[in-house]
């Protein structure tokens, strides 16, 4: 009797039942641009334009507002002249090439200790009680204030630029995983053991995918924040990168090449940051089943 039931629970989990009941799967429509998504893009496109439109305004007629003045800030019609010459310079392969390594090279030697420290906090309250205290303090410290300590500690400055960008990274990712961790259903690891998982099994197959989508947002934000703590990192020493071009703008007074070197920063940011978030979004396919289904 047992057996039977069992079996017929399989089938109606499985959907094939009968022959007669067998559902057939339901063909996935490819994504369409419907009109709602236009009307978003749209009112998205409009809100860029209405902000650049303001900008040059305040800019060219030098509003002053009190509290803050656009006296001397560039327009974008000045901006767009000054962002052209940089793509024609022979500079700006070196200014580039050498941010993107800086970055990545920081974020991930963050990523690979973030994510480990996390999740070895996340589980025990031993090395929690150990390894937090002072990772708390060093948390709120800004990447100006390592400047110093990077520089006497490292042999290079191009080493001291890479642990700056490291210490932006950091403690995203690690406050993040660390939440991911706790925040798993202790029902979920109880029923693992119920069915007789190891420890290693449990910790794979429950707790790692269901810390995935934290990891994936520390992630995000701690790229952001290894771009964030570029210009800093390159304020050390440099004769090239985006950050060094915007700081040596800013002491040359090259006022618009301040702005093209500030959104040439946020550009690479934001794309680094999106390409985090769809790798995280094929990591877990479960979370889009279950926004479909709401």
């Amino acid at each position: 009797m047992s057996n039977q039931v069992i079996v017929s629970r399989s089938e109606i989990d499985t959907g094939a039942s009968s022959p007669h009941h067998a559902a057939a799967p339901e063909p996935q429509s490819p994504r369409r641009f419907t009109p709602r998504k236009g009307a978003h893009l749209a009112l998205q496109l409009l809100s860029v334009a209405a902000f650049i439109v303001l900008w040059q305004w305040l800019s060219s007629r030098h509003i002053s507002l009190g509290l803050i003045t656009f006296e001397n800030i560039p327009a974008p019609s000045d901006v767009v002249p000054a962002f052209f010459g940089l793509l024609e310079s022979p500079k700006l392969v070196a200014h580039i090439s050498n941010s993107l390594l800086r970055v990545f090279s920081g974020f991930v030697g963050a990523a690979a200790l973030g994510i480990a420290l996390g999740l070895i906090v996340g589980r025990s309250r031993w090395v929690a009680d150990i390894l937090m205290p002072p990772l708390e303090v060093l948390r709120p410290i800004p990447g100006v204030a390592w400047i110093p300590v990077a520089i006497l500690a490292f042999p290079s400055s191009e080493l001291s630029m890479i642990f700056i960008t490291f210490m932006g990274a950091l403690f995203p990712v690690l406050l993040n995983t660390i939440h991911g961790v706790e925040s798993v259903d202790p029902r979920l690891i109880a029923t693992a053991r119920s069915l007789g998982a190891k420890p290693v099994s449990i910790f794979i197959e429950v707790i790692l995918p269901s810390a995935t989508p934290s990891i994936t947002t520390g992630l995000a934000i701690g790229m952001g924040t290894a771009w964030f703590c570029l210009v800093t990192a390159e304020m050390i020493s440099g004769e090239f990168g985006i950050g060094y071009f915007t700081w040596e703008s800013y002491s040359l007074q090259n006022y618009a090449d301040i702005l093209v070197g500030m959104g040439f920063i946020g550009a690479f940011g934001m794309l680094s940051s999106v390409a985090i978030k769809h790798v995280g979004k094929a990591l877990t396919p479960w979370l889009a089943a279950q926004e479909k289904q709401h």
